[in-house]
């Protein structure tokens, strides 16, 4: 979090506490980003204030797959081309986007939005673990993927929701991402072709 004390204006001193506390920006960060922002790039302030509104409106969760999305559906669940006998668990939307630049699946998805985290509250039914289970008995699901990261936390949603499913669904197949996917990595920051080769030697 950042300290509200770096600038003399508690505005934005909150606003530089606000952008520190996202994913990948520190304080020295966040107070760089937002300094841009209120100087030489105001029109792109008021674009992604703007985008923001629209978003926080239109944007839902997909009543299938967790994903976001501004339709009754996601691109994803709307493709009848797509084999939904597959189901590839992954734990955000840009590990989605990821996994389907790397051209090698064509099946259906589910979103967890996170990973079992204890310390922050996130169990397996903030997770849509529920929907995740009434999707497999829906499509008649025959092997679940399971994409989430390989690091403690990914590994322990991934074991957990093997056990879960494994109990329910005997007759599913389950699989993970083969390890060629570099340790500690997240998927949305690994080259399409390891993507590409871990789903292709999934086991």
């Amino acid at each position: 979090m950042a300290d509200t004390t770096t600038h003399p204006d508690a505005r934005i001193a909150k606003l530089e506490e606000l952008f520190a506390s996202l994913p990948g920006l520190g304080p020295r960060s966040a107070a760089r980003l937002v300094s841009e922002l209120l100087t030489t790039r105001r029109t792109e302030a008021q674009a992604i204030k703007d985008g923001l509104q629209e978003a926080l409106t239109r944007v839902h969760h997909c009543p299938r797959c967790h994903t976001l999305t501004t339709e009754p559906l996601c691109n994803f669940c709307s493709d009848n081309t797509r084999d939904n006998t597959h189901l590839c668990v992954v734990e955000s939307v840009a590990d989605q986007k990821a996994l389907e630049a790397s051209l090698s699946y064509q099946g259906g998805y589910f979103v967890l939005m996170g990973r079992i985290n204890p310390l922050e509250g996130t169990d397996p039914e903030r997770l849509g673990l529920p929907l995740l289970l009434q999707r497999i008995h829906q499509d008649r699901v025959s092997e679940l993927i399971l994409a989430t990261s390989y690091t403690p936390e990914g590994d322990v949603t991934a074991h957990m929701i093997a056990g879960i499913v494994r109990k329910h669904f005997p007759e599913v197949r389950v699989t993970r991402l083969s390890k060629g996917l570099p340790t500690g990595v997240e998927l949305e920051y690994a080259d399409v072709a390891s993507i590409a080769s871990a789903v292709f030697s999934r086991r």
